[in-house]
């Protein structure tokens, strides 16, 4: 793939044109199950913004995101909240969509005044689950290190946004009717992707 083909470019959920969600839906169609337009389009109201990546002026990657505020434990804390992110798989491996990304969180954190900031990331597989070290300075939970101290806030946010849905036990959100899950296609990691 040729790097200069490659466009990002971030909107608030308002700014979407009709075209570019119909681009989404279809891409995120091709990789999940147990959706449907009316999911996403639901999904996308509950967000801020988005991030676009093209390549040849075709949309081939995003991802959603809420920038909120809340208290837990008597202090005020920010929270980045991660909906699904989607590249198309002849695309994994180009570093735009990172970078833009990483600069756009460090945007938010530069901003905030006293608050501790979070980001809120539901893993649903295990190419995401890669974002943890890469992007975070710690995380829970954690494949070596013991950071069990930020359960009690993993706990909270989860349940404050999923309620029941939300298993402290498991640390596992559960629907009784799935809200989108990874194909079986792109669900396991291949011998590539094995450790």
């Amino acid at each position: 793939m040729n790097e200069s083909l490659y466009k990002v470019t971030f909107k608030t959920i308002l700014e979407l044109q009709s075209e570019e969600i119909d681009a989404m839906v279809v891409l995120y169609l091709s990789y999940y199950e147990g959706s449907s337009k009316d999911q996403v389009l639901k999904d996308l109201k509950t967000k801020d913004e988005i991030l676009l990546l093209t390549y040849n002026d075709i949309l081939v990657g995003f991802t959603t995101y809420q920038l909120y505020h809340t208290t837990f434990n008597n202090r005020d804390i920010a929270v980045l909240f991660s909906g699904d992110t989607i590249v198309h798989h002849e695309h994994w491996g180009q570093q735009k969509f990172n970078f833009a990304w990483a600069k756009r969180v460090g945007m938010f954190y530069k901003a905030l005044k006293d608050e501790a900031f979070y980001w809120f990331l539901i893993v649903k597989g295990h190419r995401t689950y890669r974002y943890l070290p890469a992007f975070a300075h710690s995380f829970y939970p954690h494949y070596t290190v013991d950071r069990s101290d930020l359960k009690p806030l993993l706990d909270y946010l989860a349940y404050e946004k999923f309620q029941d849905a939300y298993n402290d036990q498991s640390g596992i959100i559960h629907f009784n009717v799935s809200q989108g899950h990874l194909k079986s296609d792109y669900a396991y990691p291949t011998e590539r992707d094995a450790p």
